[in-house]
């Protein structure tokens, strides 16, 4: 039923809840001042508060990597992760909840075990899925960052990610989209590699690859804690500010995504005016119109 264009539609994007970064990030301590994650808490509730309000329902809220702030292996990572997951459950039982891998959830060199650690608290590392005659695809963005501790699982990914695209185009699909935690770039396709984008090789080979599929419309990430974007060859960067520790200027948010026949179009909403206003009209508008 899913693979059927009907109308237009909405989702909710959210970006690195991080439990523990903004007492680390206070102190000047990220490896180990990770012990307090009150206003995390906080955050993540009137998140998830804001989404339970909304009408019409998003389709399904994505949480775009570094759920915790935790490394493997760390002191605090299974008290963040059990503190987000008893929040998450409050989310509205008819919006699906989308997890994306960070580099905090399987480290920034990632190895077999971290992952698959990962996969059995939060699901698959990489999957894809329809809504509505859209085809989405997730993405584990630290295999295309550092994958010298799992080359297999890499390659496994480029072979999936290649059917994938493969069988999109066979379904005549709407639109892709892509979510991944770390950002192709943060403003400039040719813009130099640093901690916050891949490597330029690594992006130039990806983005070539979403070009030619033809319907790849979009990609979301977060990991930069701020908002910015860009776009190559009409597919467009997307790059959402944290629900949590803000590195620059932007509010504690969440973006809201409309889907129409057309187009995607987003929005990046701070959590108190999500949470007191609600979605603006020009927005809900697009949802009712017929295409």
């Amino acid at each position: 039923d899913e693979y059927q264009w009907k109308e237009p539609f909405y989702f909710i994007q959210g970006a690195d809840p991080q439990f523990g970064l903004i007492k680390a990030w206070a102190v000047g301590d990220t490896n180990n001042g990770d012990d307090e994650w009150g206003e995390e808490i906080k955050l993540a509730e009137q998140a998830v508060q804001a989404i339970n309000k909304l009408n019409p329902k998003p389709k399904f809220f994505v949480l775009c990597g570094d759920l915790i702030h935790g490394m493997p292996g760390t002191q605090w990572r299974k008290a963040q992760e059990q503190d987000l997951k008893n929040i998450l459950k409050d989310t509205d039982q008819d919006i699906p909840l989308v997890f994306v891998s960070g580099n905090h959830d399987i480290g920034n060199t990632p190895t077999k075990e971290t992952i698959e650690n990962y996969c059995k608290n939060w699901g698959d590392d990489y999957f894809s899925f329809w809504v509505g005659g859209v085809f989405f695809l997730v993405l584990n963005s630290q295999l295309y960052f550092d994958s010298s501790r799992c080359p297999e699982l890499k390659q496994a990914q480029d072979v999936w990610l290649d059917e994938q695209l493969t069988v999109a185009e066979k379904r005549n699909c709407k639109h892709i989209i892509v979510f991944q935690h770390i950002p192709l770039f943060l403003r400039n396709p040719d813009e130099d590699h640093d901690y916050f984008n891949l490597e330029n090789s690594v992006r130039q080979e990806i983005m070539e690859k979403f070009h030619k599929a033809g319907s790849v419309k979009a990609v979301f990430s977060g990991h930069y804690h701020r908002n910015a974007g860009g776009s190559y060859r009409g597919l467009e960067m997307v790059v959402s500010s944290a629900i949590g520790c803000q590195l620059g200027e932007d509010p504690h948010g969440l973006r809201v995504v409309v889907v129409t026949g057309e187009k995607i179009v987003h929005r990046y909403y701070s959590l108190n005016k999500l949470s007191s206003e609600g979605i603006e009209k020009e927005l809900l508008d697009m949802l009712t119109e017929q295409s």
